[in-house]
């Protein structure tokens, strides 16, 4: 019978500290998020329209930011890589676990997706109605006076019996009430109006809430049919380009002249752009997948803006900031409406 020395018995163990240590290196996760510059997606392949196929060259593309756990060896990557980033687990899913995060980032997809839907047949002057079901409810506050009633993923319809057809109605109204006085909130769960009575509670700004976040649930109806699929791409950033992309398809028009076009921002019912997380990455982003132009939302700064902004920039600044060292030969457009992205299309050929 074969007998390992000590030398030996010293030497198997070595090679398994060292195994051990390997594999941990590269899959231990970590109570942490790296994010950096994603996926760069055609959208065209996401869009269809029976009879109005985009059939000319270049391409508009929706921007997304690569979220993973954190491993030893991509925390130390990160550490080193100026256009990534560690997050705390919280900061990325708001304390909510993995299947709850992504149901949300599905819901403002959805919403992103109806509202510029209806953005884009309005502008093209096509039939389109917009029915405003309500506020989806994105996540509750451990603290509100509602938790343990209503569930994320409902959806408020009424608040003491008063249904509105935005979601800064149903604010608005909620605000006006009295800290401690009772309200009545109407739900939708799976198809089944339900009910909960509690006391509204005092937000961080005094006023009066639920302790809810929440997005707009809305219903669009296109003529002629249009069906957006985002496949697994979440989040409500990809608003004004998918906006863009339908008004091309409806219109018939070669509005990219064989460009590629990259951006960025929500889009609301009035064809207002929002600003979103991650641009700077959504920047490098863009420049891997050849784009020339990048539409970045743009507000006007301020002292107080600034304070609570990404890095203390504007989406705007940022993105001008970023292209600027990664993608010198990028244009960075401002756009604060769907019509100021249009309007340049139009005038930039």
């Amino acid at each position: 019978m074969f007998k390992l020395t000590g030398k030996q018995w010293r030497q198997v163990i070595l090679t398994a500290v060292i195994a051990i240590l390997v594999l941990a290196f590269f899959f231990l996760p970590l109570p942490k998020y790296i994010e950096g510059p994603g996926e760069a997606d055609d959208l065209k392949t996401f869009v269809k329209m029976p009879g109005h196929p985009d059939k000319n060259n270049g391409k508009y593309m929706i921007t997304a930011v690569a979220v993973a756990q954190a491993r030893p060896v991509s925390y130390i990557y990160a550490k080193f890589n100026p256009y990534y980033s560690i997050e705390d687990v919280a900061d990325v899913t708001g304390g909510q676990d993995n299947a709850t995060y992504d149901r949300v980032q599905d819901f403002y997809m959805q919403s992103a997706i109806n509202e510029s839907i209806y953005t884009a047949y309005r502008a093209a002057k096509k039939p389109v109605t917009r029915q405003y079901l309500g506020i989806y409810v994105l996540s509750i506050a451990k603290n509100s006076p509602f938790a343990g009633k209503i569930k994320v993923g409902d959806t408020v319809t009424k608040v003491n019996g008063r249904h509105f057809d935005s979601m800064t109605g149903y604010q608005h109204y909620i605000q006006k009430q009295r800290v401690g006085q009772r309200a009545t909130i109407t739900y939708e769960r799976q198809g089944k109006a339900h009910a909960a009575t509690a006391k509204l509670m005092a937000l961080p700004t005094k006023k009066a809430g639920i302790g809810i976040t929440l997005t707009d649930n809305v219903k669009v109806k296109p003529n002629p049919k249009v069906t957006v699929d985002p496949g697994n791409i979440g989040g409500p950033s990809g608003g004004l380009m998918f906006s863009l992309q339908i008004y091309t398809q409806l219109m018939g028009q070669n509005l990219r002249h064989g460009q590629n076009i990259a951006g960025t921002g929500t889009i609301d019912a009035d064809g207002n752009v929002g600003e979103i997380g991650g641009i700077d990455k959504k920047i490098v982003t863009a420049k891997r997948a050849g784009a020339t132009v990048f539409f970045a939302p743009y507000v006007k700064p301020s002292k107080l803006l600034l304070k609570y902004e990404e890095q203390h920039m504007t989406n705007y600044q940022l993105a001008k900031a970023t292209a600027k060292k990664y993608a010198p030969n990028m244009k960075v457009v401002p756009v604060q409406t769907f019509d100021d992205a249009l309007k340049y299309l139009k005038t930039h050929q």
